[in-house]
């Protein structure tokens, strides 16, 4: 059950040759996919292109029509290696993940293929995941596309420059026989526009063709001595190629300027904030004509030497606008002017940031620094806003104004019992060194549950933790999630663990979905899908390689339930790894799968009960433990309106979604009993009506009794 539906949208993608297609990035991406003929799609989800194989799996029935097989691959190691069909067949292939960390996964297979070559066109769509709002390291797909020489897309970000690489990237793979990576932001995913579209292309050679007619070419098997000529039919062969079709069609932008002593060469993915930094230095309309000279690199690697040079040679300054570290583009153009005896002076980060995101603020100070190091500035530059303030006015005003919050679980998430149980079990054994993993359940790291000390790649927590599998003691806990189990977490942690007969114990927190990238079905998944095999439970799998000591909680908010469980796997006298498996369901996707049978029920006037929790203030002593081991975003606090107490009470907002996280930590850990439960019914029966007033007037008659109790002002006397 995916975050987000596209099947009204998907409808977009059968437009015919002549209309126009309007919508989001990924949907321009999908249907320039359909346009161009390819043969197959295969991929993992991960922001901010998880999107893209929603769209792919809504659209099932039109890539049927198509001919188009599709696949949700295991890891991106399995989409990458099915690309492998683009080798010795003349099929257009694509796949498509989260980068960094996806192509780090597949890269044993993308080296393979980049070596070997390939005869149909292979296009890997990734999500350049780099910036502020990234949850991955920050490193950049630059040098992965240098080190196995993969050509690299990055276009403008609008509908048109998107689709357009799409078609090019198949055409370029097919012209140099060499794989293409287009890597699109998070802006450029979700970018809204239009174009005119082309009819959708049905695969010229199917892969029922491949299958039945068989083809062989050893030459392009990574063996000796097929292996070192590889290198060289690369750097003799394949580049030439590539070099003469970007040329010859043009994929690189040139964008004149009056401002002709000056120039700014620049990734295409930063044209959009190139061009609104001019805009506020007064050298760029709202219509993007610029006046300072622009080389927009649609193709990021190879770099076309020629029209470096050309665009450089008669500039007096040049800037180079590259975001991220290593600055590799800056290296080699530098390296192409000085070859080329050009002597233009090239600038870049010593202006702009040496590292991190090139925001709207970055770009403004960058830009107007080189344009101020021109002392003898033409004319044409005198009107420029070279004072212009910067926009970080409201940033500043916001960062007074909001404090800090730091990522945390949602409301009602049945991870946060888990580490509420895991918190409480060391107060009584002790703490443990805990490996986390990447997934939801990584928010344990950070208040309030502070706990875990290294999160080493998807699926991989149980194996960072092996280095301390030193044999009896205190044991270490690692925890991963069911997504990055069934990635890569049974052979690399669990089956590790018992190769090497690890006495440790290994949390697997087990949501139903692949919840963290946007709740897609995967291998254990409880609901019924029509394309894809789910109800695999992972006990089964992890007795299967040979775990004998296994517990599983089936609610995972029963947190005393937890608790002993987690301890119970610390010290009990079993040998072997210990596995705890923790489920529930993912509430964002209970949520959005009950909501609507609740409005359904309340249209057709049925008797619907809706549990809300809350804290009885006169009972809750205002210590805040609750919130301390809960941290759960309903629960907060509030001034009582009791004149003898000046500390806050706890409070449970609106957003509370009845999971009862809050009352089970209360009992757990033997706070208090202020916690509550309260039914609200829509559409009550006529019993319901009877009971409430019964339980309205005994209530009644009890605050009347207690209104009586309390201490009278005496009469005629000033408080």
């Amino acid at each position: 059950m995916a975050e987000r539906s596209f099947v009204q949208e998907v409808q977009a993608l059968r437009l015919g040759a002549g209309e126009t297609f309007r919508g989001e990035g990924i949907l321009a991406v999908t249907k320039a996919l359909l346009e161009s003929g390819v043969g197959y799609v295969g991929g993992y989800q991960g922001a901010p292109i998880s999107h893209l194989m929603d769209v792919l799996a809504d659209a099932k029935d039109i890539l049927d029509e198509l001919g188009v097989h599709f696949e949700a691959s295991a890891s991106e190691a399995a989409a990458a290696a099915m690309l492998s069909a683009s080798m010795h067949y003349p099929i257009r292939g694509a796949a498509t993940w989260k980068s960094t960390v996806g192509t780090n996964v597949a890269s044993d297979a993308l080296a393979n293929l980049s070596s070997g070559g390939v005869t149909g066109g292979a296009l890997i769509i990734v999500g350049e995941d780099y910036g502020e709002g990234s949850s991955i390291m920050q490193e950049r797909s630059h040098a992965f596309a240098m080190k196995s020489q993969i050509w690299l897309l990055d276009p403008r970000p609008n509908a048109e420059s998107i689709v357009k690489a799409v078609r090019d990237g198949f055409e370029l793979s097919e012209a140099s026989n060499t794989p293409v990576m287009l890597e699109l932001r998070i802006r450029a995913c979700h970018v809204h526009g239009s174009f005119e579209t082309r009819d959708n292309v049905r695969p010229d050679f199917t892969l029922e063709q491949a299958r039945n007619h068989p083809r062989r070419e050893t030459d392009r098997i990574v063996l000796p001595p097929a292996s070192f000529a590889h290198e060289q039919e690369k750097v003799t062969k394949r580049w030439p190629a590539a070099v003469e079709f970007i040329k010859s069609r043009k994929l690189n932008e040139f964008f004149d300027g009056d401002i002709t002593d000056i120039g700014i060469v620049l990734q295409g993915g930063h044209y959009n904030g190139v061009i609104a930094a001019l805009r506020q230095l007064g050298l760029a309309d709202v219509y993007g004509k610029t006046r300072v000279p622009l080389y927009v690199m649609n193709v990021t690697y190879p770099l076309i030497d020629d029209e470096v040079v050309s665009f450089c040679a008669d500039k007096r300054a040049v800037l180079m606008v590259e975001e991220g570290q290593p600055d590799h583009l800056e290296q080699a153009v530098s390296t192409i002017l000085r070859r080329a005896g050009v002597t233009t002076p090239l600038h870049g980060k010593d202006f702009l940031p040496k590292a991190g995101e090139y925001t709207n603020k970055a770009l403004i100070e960058g830009i107007r620094g080189f344009l101020d190091l021109q002392a003898e500035k033409p004319a044409a530059l005198a009107g420029s806003k070279t004072a212009a303030p910067l926009p970080d006015d409201v940033a500043n005003a916001l960062n007074k104004a909001v404090p800090p919050r730091p990522a945390g679980f949602c409301t009602g998430c049945p991870e946060r019992p888990i580490f509420s149980a895991l918190t409480l079990a060391q107060q009584d054994v002790g703490e443990r060194h805990i490996a986390c993993d990447i997934g939801c359940h990584l928010f344990s790291i950070l208040p309030p549950f502070n706990v875990g000390a290294s999160t080493m790649g998807y699926g991989l927590g149980a194996a960072s933790a092996s280095g301390l599998n030193i044999g009896k003691g205190k044991r270490s806990i690692s925890i991963m999630g069911d997504g990055g189990f069934w990635h890569n977490g049974l052979a690399s942690g669990i089956g590790n663990a018992v190769f090497n007969q690890s006495d440790d114990v290994v949390l697997i927190v087990d949501n139903f979905y692949a919840a963290a990238t946007g709740g897609q079905d995967i291998l254990s998944s409880r609901a019924s899908n029509r394309d894809r095999s789910t109800r695999h439970p992972i006990e089964d799998a992890v007795k299967g390689v040979g775990v004998t000591w296994v517990r599983r909680i089936d609610h995972t908010y029963d947190v005393g339930a937890m608790r002993r469980v987690i301890e119970e796997a610390l010290t009990t006298d079993a040998s072997g790894p210990k596995v705890v498996i923790a489920s529930s369901e993912c509430m964002l996707n209970r949520q959005r799968r009950e909501r609507p049978i609740r409005r359904k029920a309340l249209g057709e006037g049925q008797r619907v009960v809706a549990q809300k929790f809350g804290v009885d203030e006169d009972i809750c002593t205002g210590d805040h433990a609750c919130t301390r081991i809960s941290g759960c975003p309903s629960l907060t606090l509030k001034e009582t309106d009791d004149p003898l107490r000046d500390d806050p009470v706890a409070f449970v907002d609106n957003s509370c979604v009845a999971c009862g996280h809050c009352g089970e930590v209360a009992d757990a850990a033997v706070l208090c009993p202020s916690f509550y439960r309260a039914d609200a019914v829509h559409n009550p029966t006529f019993w319901d009506r009877t009971l409430a007033r019964l339980r309205k007037g005994v209530t009644a008659k009890l605050q009347q009794r207690r209104d009586a109790q309390r201490l009278q002002e005496p009469v005629g006397e000033q408080p």
